[in-house]
């Protein structure tokens, strides 16, 4: 958000030689467009490729989203290259990517494109990267979540274990899960996404395979340990990885893509089960140990496949197995690094093979500005959470079989799906991501207010599957929040340790969620709902204190801002040691 700040001026006007407005948007045709190719490898800032660029585009004619693209406020020949820190001389260069950036041979300033060019390019990015990172989640969605169709197929009992027991395992799994998340974020950063993430796939299927031989309680606290351990930072590793192709706003929406990538993920995990967990008696074994071993099994080819299908960086697509000629054409690549980084330069800040100092990690550590977006991590998702682990288990408590039981999860699952989805569009259509977030917490409160006045044990099945349901359809605001975590990071060094901060921290609610429900207070769990409800309570009040807290912020900045000079705000850029969100020029979004 520094880029509008650096000087106060409007990009678009004839200062510094820019054209203004009036001839940047459907009037300047894309045979205005250069084909942008810097000569060397050190690509920079040119004083005279700057003072004599092409019409830049207007913001507001930006589509985001497919509806609003219509015949009569949509051109696609229409240039999308939008204003920048890029087009003035004097804040170029204090932007200048690094030559040791692995996409500086296609960084170009004077680069134009159009709308119709960018669009159809990030459906190709759709298809050639997103799709893949999400069939990645499923697989590790399947291996960590099967456990709740296990569980209904006598697992517990054939492992002489009980519900605390069962507990314990989330409990171990999601500390394991969360202690890892970090280490993993440092050994992707340093070796690179695109072989980290394949590596951790092939090494947990082998564990997820290997609960096939479970023999009990210690052998299952065993592998649940291991598993959360190679899963561990899987999430913020693809994040980061997502990030080199997508600008914020697209990356809110495919996050909420992602997610409801997981929540297929769930459906089909319970046709999977009702499948596999007939296969009891086959060879003398129990349903639930072929569930483990053929889902892991599955992850195993996935994650082998992830080693080609995984490129470094959008300009680093081409290999033998993925084509000489790779994904991309040159000026794709150009269009792809240029929009991205004329959106945040901040991008640019590291090698994607880079890795994190300790210094650098411990200054990331210590950003106290992200930690109310760490907090709402912790606590937004408990009072879904707990219901959800125990859905399996209260429907069979209901009188449901196990095999409709695994059938009955998905009704719910596939509205959470379409709410997420809606409520992550809102947030982008609003422009307002506190309050939209905050709507998770109002949907599951009168839920929660009535599993915890009325036993639900002792009313009619299908009223409490249908009570139980709507809970667990409410649209979660995790998409939208992790987006929002890397907005505010605004730099790759803070972008990277705080992707997994805060997954550290959602992981955290995880175990927290886990031990809500007791043994002793089954089967009602009327002491576990009334923890339920007071925190929903509290997860309103932390949304508002969030929003005060970034409003308070951006106005001390401003404030700041705004009694500096030009030139104090251009020597400000040219000499502070502020980095990320400490600069005088950076707003938080809330």
């Amino acid at each position: 958000m520094s880029t509008a700040l650096a000087k106060e001026i409007d990009l678009r006007s004839p200062v510094g030689g820019v054209v203004s407005s009036e001839t940047s948007s459907s009037q300047a045709s894309d045979d205005d467009l250069g084909s942008g190719r810097p000569n060397e490898k050190t690509a920079g800032v040119r004083s005279n490729e700057v003072s004599t660029a092409l019409p830049l585009g207007v913001p507001s004619e930006e589509k985001r989203f497919w509806f609003q693209r219509n015949k009569t406020n949509y051109d696609p020949n229409a240039i999308a290259t939008q204003p920048s820190v890029f087009d003035d001389p004097d804040t170029a260069k204090e932007y200048q990517p690094p030559a040791s950036w692995e996409n500086i041979h296609r960084f170009d300033p004077a680069a134009r494109w159009t709308w119709g060019e960018e669009y159809s390019l990030v459906r190709k990015i759709d298809w050639k990267i997103m799709i893949w990172a999400c069939i990645m989640f499923m697989a590790l969605e399947l291996d960590r979540a099967n456990i709740q169709q296990a569980v209904t197929d006598n697992f517990l009992k054939e492992l002489h274990m009980d519900t605390n027991d069962f507990n314990l395992g989330n409990t171990v799994f999601k500390l394991s899960f969360l202690c890892a998340e970090l280490p993993s974020q440092l050994v992707s950063k340093w070796i690179g996404p695109d072989r980290w993430i394949p590596a951790q796939m092939v090494l947990w299927s082998i564990v997820a395979s290997s609960q096939f031989w479970l023999s009990g309680r210690r052998s299952f606290l065993v592998c649940r340990s291991l598993l959360g351990i190679l899963q561990g930072g899987f999430i913020p590793d693809i994040i980061l990885y997502l990030s080199y192709f997508y600008k914020h706003h697209e990356l809110s929406l495919r996050l909420g893509f992602f997610w409801t990538a997981m929540s297929i993920a769930d459906v089909l995990a319970a046709f999977l089960a009702f499948g596999l967990l007939h296969l009891r008696g086959l060879h003398n074994y129990s349903g639930w140990r072929w569930l483990f071993l053929i889902e892991g099994l599955l992850t195993l080819v996935l994650g082998v496949i992830s080693f080609v299908l995984m490129p470094p960086s959008p300009t680093q697509t081409a290999s033998k197995l993925r084509g000489r000629k790779g994904w991309f054409t040159e000026r794709e690549e150009i269009i792809i690094i240029n929009r991205v980084i004329r959106e945040d330069p901040t991008k640019s800040g590291m090698h994607n093979r880079q890795p994190i100092t300790p210094k650098l990690l411990w200054k990331s550590m210590k950003d106290y500005d992200l930690w109310p977006l760490y907090i709402l991590g912790l606590m937004f998702q408990i009072p879904e959470t707990t219901p959800t682990q125990y859905l399996t288990q209260t429907l069979k408590g209901l009188g449901f079989g196990t095999f409709k039981t695994n059938l009955l999860v998905i009704p719910s699952t596939v509205a959470h799906m379409f709410t997420m989805m809606a409520l992550t569009y809102i947030a982008e259509i609003w422009g307002e991501l506190t309050f939209t977030a905050a709507i998770g917490q109002v949907w599951a409160f009168p839920f929660l207010v009535y599993i915890y006045m009325v036993d639900i044990t002792k009313i009619h099945k299908w009223t409490a599957f249908g009570i139980m349901t709507l809970l667990l359809s409410y649209p979660s605001a995790h998409p939208i929040q992790v987006a929002w975590n890397s907005r505010n990071s605004n730099a790759v060094r803070s972008r990277t340790v705080s992707a997994a901060l805060y997954n550290m921290f959602v992981q955290a609610s995880g175990i927290i969620a886990s031990n809500v429900y007791r043994k002793d207070d089954a089967p009602r769990y009327k002491r576990g709902n009334r923890v339920l409800l007071s925190i929903c309570i509290v997860n309103m009040a932390l949304y508002t204190l969030t929003k005060i807290y970034y409003v308070k912020r951006n106005a001390y900045r401003e404030k700041k801002w705004r009694a500096m000079t030009e030139d104090e705000r251009i020597h400000y850029l040219a000499t502070t040691t502020d980095e990320g969100n400490k600069r005088l020029d950076f707003r938080f979004a809330h």
